[in-house]
């Protein structure tokens, strides 16, 4: 068992390889927390997923660009895949867990901001139904029914393309009430959020999978007073 210096060695070490999108520093990173015995999933928190959050700031803030966000893209999953089978094994499980359908809306192309968001749901143990971009409004209804994910997740870049939020979530809760759904994008407030009739927004993708835990809580709390 490492001592708490040693965890906080190593789980510093995975962050800022990933920041460096350092794969394969990532994964050797990653197997040492195993060998010495850190918590998996804390190594995938405090290591991976606050690594992810510092890389979202730096494309926010026009130091990293899209190649920057790929390679550390892979390195994330490079972590993950040794570090998800470790959390598994032990039984331990984020209490976050839930599923969620994610998807840019029709007329929208522009994918990094919910890239980064699946990142950090996938980090946090969610299971993530990835429709893409441009995606039509049937396809996001189509899916949660499919599915029966809790969370449906709308981004958009352009004002042009957001308008089309209002109308998809309608449709959703037409067909499923109890569906939770959360918008993101750059021209996305909580007012429009609210107009739309979503249930949450999502400032950015480190704050995405806190407001859909929110959701889910107060999901299970209607469920509850209904019983």
């Amino acid at each position: 068992m490492a001592s708490e210096e040693r965890t906080k060695e190593i789980i510093n070490e995975i962050r800022q390889a990933l920041i460096n999108y350092d794969e394969d520093g990532v994964g050797e990173w990653a197997k040492k927390a195993l060998d010495e015995g850190v918590d998996p999933f804390i190594a995938t928190m405090e290591g991976l997923a606050d690594g992810m959050i510092e890389v979202g700031e730096l494309y926010n803030k026009k130091e990293y660009f899209v190649p920057e966000l790929l390679l550390c893209s892979d390195a994330l999953y490079a972590g993950l895949d040794i570090l998800r089978p470790a959390i598994k094994a032990s039984g331990r499980q984020s209490e976050a867990k839930g599923s969620i359908v994610l998807g840019v809306v029709e007329g929208d192309v522009h994918d990094i901001g919910k890239n980064l968001i699946k990142m950090m749901f996938d980090v946090s143990g969610w299971t993530v139904y990835d429709l893409g971009k441009d995606v039509p409004l049937d396809k996001f209804v189509e899916e949660q029914l499919r599915t029966d994910s809790e969370i449906v997740g709308l981004s958009a870049l352009m004002t042009t393309s957001m308008v089309a939020m209002q109308d998809i979530v309608k449709k959703l809760k037409e067909k499923n009430p109890n569906v939770r759904i959360m918008l993101g994008g750059a021209p996305i407030t909580s007012e429009i959020a609210d107009m739309y009739g979503a249930d949450g927004y999502a400032e950015s993708a480190g704050t995405a999978v806190d407001e859909a835990i929110k959701m889910i809580k107060m999901l299970k709390e209607e469920e509850m007073e209904r019983k």
